[in-house]
């Protein structure tokens, strides 16, 4: 087949298109159906069994994962004939995370929505591919448009089912359609594959270096030594010559609930709060190195940062500082890889993870000479920082193929790339 011939489409977010093709409206095509709000429906009437309801945490991969969903009554799924899904049907999120695409494929007899999700079925006088309408979406012809469409509206982002209507899309011959979203199934499917594989990779390197700090602050740089029982579960054999410390011997802990002193009107100090975000404000409580922890939330026992010089806090974070005998980096990779192993036993848990403050003092740490203290710093500073080069390598390819992908959809989708 000889090279495309191209014409302006006359839709911006669009561009050039193959000269046979056209350009369509999505109303004229599909029919378009979200629930209207949420029809009194609450999240306490969800259950075990019955009718299956989508929300957009069950958008996994191009697919519903129908195993996460919930469930509702036969009653509140017989309310709404226009929402129940039927097998091919295409689903986007529209609330929250918006523009997420799914089909519904292996789907059960009784399925609705939720007020976050809607439905796009091919009822219209003009048919497409379901796989091609899919693979539009996904891609920057949908999004250049959706952009495009924000221009003066709220800020609360939300994909308003009568805008949709006229989102307009590249439309060529069913027969192409076909042939597009086949070739992009079998391109996509191996792009992801590959994406995969490097995700694993980086998953591997962490692991190596979690039990290479582990390994290093627990059983030190040689195999040579002699060992013995250090009395603690989660840390196991320690060096002969090691001691064993409570925390509370090390350092002072605060949090950040303390009265607010050494105010400065014309400062702007960092304020952590309890993840790598930092905020800005005119107090300081610390002047000095000190290490933080997230003392609840979904990061809770995670230490984040390694401060200096004047900084606040946030009231749920833990601030380790003015050390005795201990070497401070030693004491961060130390209780960044083993105050993971008492969270993860459990004894944290409830509602809302969070750390206690005598799960701090009394938390047990391995105590080498300063001497070692140091070497272990060298060399764990030395490891770490080639494991992550290795990772931020695997990272780069990860992106450079999702942008690929990204490209290499928004090019075929819309001709400008020619595959049939």
């Amino acid at each position: 087949m000889s090279d495309y011939i191209y014409k302006d489409s006359g839709v911006a977010w669009i561009g050039q298109i193959p000269e046979h093709w056209d350009t369509i409206k999505i109303k004229y095509t599909s029919w378009l159906k979200g629930r209207i709000g949420w029809q009194g429906l609450t999240s306490d009437e969800y259950q075990d069994e019955g009718a299956y309801l989508i929300t957009g945490t069950d958008f996994s991969e191009g697919r519903i994962n129908w195993e996460t969903c919930v469930h509702i009554s036969e009653e509140r799924f017989a309310e709404d004939e226009d929402i129940h899904i039927k097998e091919g049907d295409l689903l986007i999120t529209k609330d929250g995370t918006i523009g997420k695409v799914a089909v519904a494929k292996d789907c059960p007899a009784e399925v609705s929505l939720n007020s976050g999700v809607m439905l796009i079925r091919n009822t219209g006088d003009f048919k497409y591919y379901d796989q091609y309408l899919y693979y539009t979406l996904l891609s920057d012809e949908f999004w250049n448009w959706y952009e495009m469409s924000q221009t003066g509206a709220s800020t609360i982002r939300h994909l308003y089912q009568e805008q949709f209507y006229n989102f307009e899309f590249a439309y060529p011959p069913i027969t192409e359609q076909e042939k597009i979203a086949n070739y992009l199934d079998k391109k996509i499917n191996g792009i992801n594959e590959s994406i995969k594989e490097l995700e694993n990779t980086i998953e591997d390197y962490k692991k190596w270096k979690e039990s290479t700090i582990y390994e290093t602050v627990t059983k030190g740089l040689s195999s040579e030594v002699e060992m013995k029982d250090s009395g603690v579960d989660i840390i196991g054999d320690m060096p002969k010559t090691w001691s064993i410390s409570r925390l509370k011997y090390l350092c002072k802990v605060m949090t950040g609930n303390q009265d607010t002193q050494n105010a400065d009107p014309d400062g702007t100090y960092p304020f952590y709060v309890r993840s790598p975000i930092v905020e800005r404000n005119n107090n300081y409580t610390f002047d000095g190195e000190g290490i933080l922890m997230a003392g609840d939330g979904a990061g809770a026992g995670r230490v984040f940062h390694h401060a200096f010089g004047k900084y606040a806090i946030h009231q749920r974070v833990y601030c380790f500082y003015d050390f005795k005998g201990i070497n401070t980096e030693y004491f961060f990779y130390f209780i960044k890889e083993l105050f993971k192993k008492v969270m993860d036993k459990g004894s944290a848990q409830s509602t809302v993870p969070s750390v206690r403050l005598p799960m701090i003092t009394n938390f047990y740490f391995c105590i080498p000479s300063i001497t070692e203290q140091k070497d272990i710093v060298e060399f764990l500073n030395e490891r770490c920082n080639q494991i992550d080069s290795l990772i931020e390598e695997k990272e780069k390819l990860i992106f450079e193929l999702q942008n690929y992908k990204k490209a290499l959809i928004f090019e075929v989708v819309t001709g400008k790339r020619k595959v049939v």
